[in-house]
């Protein structure tokens, strides 16, 4: 399934909850089941906004966007991680208001029968969703994934608490499980606002991503002296590399140019969809190359002006 068609599967699955969950938390009032539906109602806007952003984003540049459209799912990353802080905050009030007028629930069974089958729907699709992002390097996809795999482990939280609460008749089970409920959203919502909020800032990609790249360059270093000036960013699914190639100066331009479509291909090759751009600049004899600064000639340089009929000294 590609990533407008997982994106509207948890579009549909989560209105599915939403009602499923309103409809027996209202019946039974049992805050912690509302907070449930208040929970999925959100993963529900953070899955329509999920699915508008991969639409979007795999769109080609243009005019206006020459750079591509790939940061509209950070953009949608951090519009998801505000509503989780929102609907925390809403939970907790809701909790509070319960633990002081001590309102009982009823009915507990039917709070454990819904909070089952959403764990199980949203276990299944949220172990879609992640597999598919993780194809597809979609931070849209991916948050819509922790989303759903938080509110499983909610669910399970909240029929502990109803469980608990049907055993004992402790009907403050209840809302001290919907504070834990809030809790767990919060942290959430700060793990999502922190992977997607800092491409925006166009930060440089994980330092492993880095390495990698720069081991990628030198396997082509007998075809070059040295590589330096190396930048990287990120957006949305796609990353952004330019570096200074730094070549023989009497090497013509079209074995640098080969040299240059060779590294680019190998990275685009480990990094789909990736942009690089490299510029090639001229050695400076006795500095850019540990040959030069262990001789007082350069073999490479030598050999091509021979080749060139250029005379070095």
């Amino acid at each position: 399934m590609n990533k407008v068609g997982v994106a509207r599967l948890s579009v549909l699955s989560n209105t599915v909850l939403v009602i499923f969950k309103l409809v027996v938390g209202l019946y039974i009032n049992s805050v912690s089941v509302l907070s449930e539906a208040i929970h999925s109602g959100l993963d529900l806007v953070a899955a329509m906004i999920a699915l508008f952003a991969v639409s979007r984003s795999g769109k080609p540049p243009d005019a206006e966007h020459q750079y591509g459209h790939g940061k509209i799912e950070n953009v949608s990353g951090v519009i998801e991680a505000i509503l989780i802080f929102v609907a925390s905050i809403w939970i907790i009030r809701e909790a509070v208001i319960k633990l002081i007028t001590g309102a009982q629930v009823e009915a507990p069974m039917w709070g454990l029968i819904v909070m089952g089958f959403s764990a199980v729907a949203n276990w299944v699709v949220s172990s879609l969703l992640m597999k598919t992002a993780r194809e597809t390097d979609s931070v849209a996809l991916e948050a819509d994934a922790l989303h759903l795999r938080t509110d499983v482990y909610t669910s399970l939280g909240v029929a502990g608490g109803l469980l608990l609460l049907w055993v004992t008749g402790i009907h403050l089970f209840d809302p001290l499980i919907a504070i834990g409920v809030a809790l767990l959203i919060i942290k959430a919502a700060y793990d999502l606002t922190a992977k997607a909020f800092f491409p925006l800032l166009d930060a440089s990609l994980p330092v492993e991503e880095e390495e990698h790249i720069k081991e990628i360059i030198l396997a082509f270093g007998s075809h070059f002296v040295s590589f330096h000036k190396m930048r990287t960013r990120k957006a949305g699914p796609q990353r952004f590399i330019d570096l200074h190639l730094v070549v023989p100066q009497y090497q013509n331009i079209s074995a640098s140019h080969d040299v240059c479509d060779a590294i680019e291909r190998e990275i685009k090759e480990q990094y789909p969809g990736a942009q690089v751009l490299i510029h090639v600049e001229p050695c400076r004899i006795g500095d850019d190359c540990l040959q030069c600064r262990e001789r007082d000639h350069c073999e490479i340089s030598e050999k091509n002006a021979k080749e060139k009929g250029i005379h070095t000294s």
